[in-house]
């Protein structure tokens, strides 16, 4: 395979960046696949003269094939490996992989490498991924980096396409899946921070005793934004341009955006993808002096009578702001019907470009009639055996273009007003979907391996219990500059009642947030008219005839 000359143009710039020497160590047969691995190998050990490529043979061969792995020649132990051809979107979690594993440094905290370092036992990962996951990238090139840190800890990506057959008899049916030690360790996106905390638990470790600890030590922040995706991270920026200190905790960075595969319509920049727009966001954010809390869920809220807010943490953590701006975002709707947690990630999943090559010549469902529910049966269709699409209502509601094109499709079969009335599964995964008509009648069950839901969002509210003013769909209701009915907090972006859910809205309303945070803090931060007049005039030089001040009772009269 090889690479587009801009591609390799790119790669052979950052080769230059390594400090050691590298070995390629493939493990290869006869079939194609193979052959294309190890194009891509000789055209990558011919960009720099610090690379060496072998064929594996004997005990050396992975059983894993095509494979190869990436082995620093000085100490064997700093090795990554890759079965597949990590081209798409693991393109970079390559490269990352060839600096790393040549000694170049990585950008993590000093204080995430300290933790990764500081891990005991031994650890192997295994990791399966699909090339048009969105989210894997972040999960391999988190556990790559560890198994780089750390001589106990080693890190295996594996793209589930080229081996279906191991990804089946291991249930996987969501990217990416994460194996520890041969037992399931988790699935889906997660960032360094909370997978090094999930390991230091299972280790026995403290670290996040000490991280909350640490974090409930902090002075108040003038404002603390609550959530990292387009809505935060513009709260964030606004509020450090006006030079006061602001905090920003986040469970993930990006939020939703994560997830959205292809955008094109955020004025002025025509296209770009979800994870691309937020690794921006996050480079924005990082060049002001803004606290990042990363890997962080909020759990509570309170407001003090000292005129602090205070956000409490999953991790029994607690930050308190002078002004708070909540942007926690919305994340997808569920069905709500029997079987459906049971089988999530078993069958059940909710992004078509992550998980849809994992579905090759299957029979699935998709439930929704939106845009996003029609647009994801028209690109399922082009991989899976046959796509069903369940609406709830007689019509859908996606715009006419894409119905025509569903509906052309020889694979796909539409159901109109129907609901769904339960998963079905073998215990393992899913094996089938119970369904009737909306109005009444016989109901029957479809046969097929995965259903992919796509019914939009809910507000990720359920944390703020009865702190402030919710609507009946649990959106934060805000006035038109983002006030809550909360004195000093404000809200923005998806989570809130803004009834137009779009990139370009939130981004606005962050600042418009922002903005009104920091009149806030003006107003109420101002001395009162008697006490600026009295300072004024103590400025102005001595006391003259008239003037009044106030004495307390303590001081006596004896003079």
């Amino acid at each position: 395979m090889a690479l587009d000359p801009n591609l390799a143009t790119q790669l052979k710039a950052y080769l230059d960046n390594l400090r050691e020497p590298i070995e390629l160590v493939a493990s290869l047969d006869e079939s194609p696949k193979s052959a294309e691995l190890d194009e891509l190998l000789v055209e990558i050990e011919g960009m720099s003269g610090q690379i060496t490529r072998r064929v594996a043979e004997g005990s050396d061969l992975d059983q894993r094939v095509p494979s190869f792995a990436i082995t620093r020649v000085s100490d064997p132990a700093v090795s990554v490996r890759f079965a597949g051809i990590p081209m798409g979107h693991e393109f970079t979690s390559l490269v990352l992989a060839l600096l790393q594993v040549g000694g170049h440094p990585s950008k993590a905290s000093q204080d995430l490498i300290d933790q990764v370092q500081g891990l005991s036992g031994d650890h192997h990962f295994e990791t399966f991924f699909s090339l048009s996951c969105q989210n894997c990238p972040d999960v391999v090139q988190a556990l790559n980096l560890m198994s780089v840190l750390n001589p106990g800890i080693t890190h295996t990506a594996i793209d589930g396409a080229v081996f279906p057959t191991e990804a089946e008899q291991r249930g996987v049916l969501a990217v990416p899946t994460v194996f520890h030690n041969g037992e399931t360790f988790g699935s889906g996106r997660m960032e360094l921070a909370e997978i090094v905390g999930k390991v230091d638990e299972l280790s026995g470790g403290d670290s996040a005793a000490r991280a909350a600890e640490e974090l409930s030590a902090r002075e108040p922040y003038d404002v603390l934004v609550v959530g990292g995706g387009p809505a935060g991270a513009s709260a964030a920026i606004y509020a450090a341009r006006k030079g006061i200190r602001t905090g920003l905790v986040a469970e993930r960075f990006g939020g939703q955006v994560l997830d959205t595969m292809s955008i094109e319509n955020l004025i002025s920049v025509p296209h770009t993808e979800g994870p691309k727009l937020a690794a921006d966001l996050e480079r924005h954010v990082t060049e002001y002096d803004v606290e990042m809390v990363r890997s962080q869920a909020a759990a509570g809220l309170s407001a003090g009578d000292d005129g602090l807010t205070t956000v409490d943490l999953a991790n029994g953590a607690s930050l308190s702001g002078k002004t708070v701006i909540l942007a926690t975002g919305a994340r997808w709707r569920t069905m709500g019907v029997p079987g459906e947690e049971d089988y999530r990630n078993k069958g059940v999943t909710f992004c078509p470009h992550c998980d849809g090559p994992l579905f090759k010549g299957k029979r699935i469902a998709v439930i929704g009639g939106g845009n996003s529910g029609v647009e994801a049966a028209i690109d399922l269709a082009g991989i899976v055996g046959h796509v069903t699409l369940i609406e709830f209502m007689d019509d859908m509601r996606a715009d006419a273009v894409l119905q025509r094109k569903l509906r052309s499709l020889p694979n796909v079969e539409v159901r109109l007003g129907t609901k769904t009335t339960e998963v079905i599964g073998d215990g393992g995964k899913v094996t089938g979907l119970a369904i009737e008509p909306r109005d009444g009648g016989e109901g029957e069950q479809l046969d097929l391996e995965g259903v992919f839901v796509q019914i939009g969002l809910l507000p990720n509210t359920e944390w703020l219990g009865d702190a402030l003013e919710l609507s009946e769909r649990g959106e934060i209701v805000i006035d038109g500059v983002g006030r809550t009915s909360l004195p000093g907090v404000f809200a923005a972006g998806d989570c809130t009642v803004e009834p137009y859910k779009q990139i370009v809205t939130a981004l606005g309303a962050g600042s418009t947030a922002s903005l009104s945070a920091f009149d806030h803090l003006i107003r109420t931060s101002a001395p009162d008219e008697e006490s600026a007049i009295a300072a004024t005039k103590a400025a102005d030089g001595p006391l003259e005839a008239g003037d009044q001040i106030d004495v307390p009772d303590s001081v006596g009269a004896s003079a």
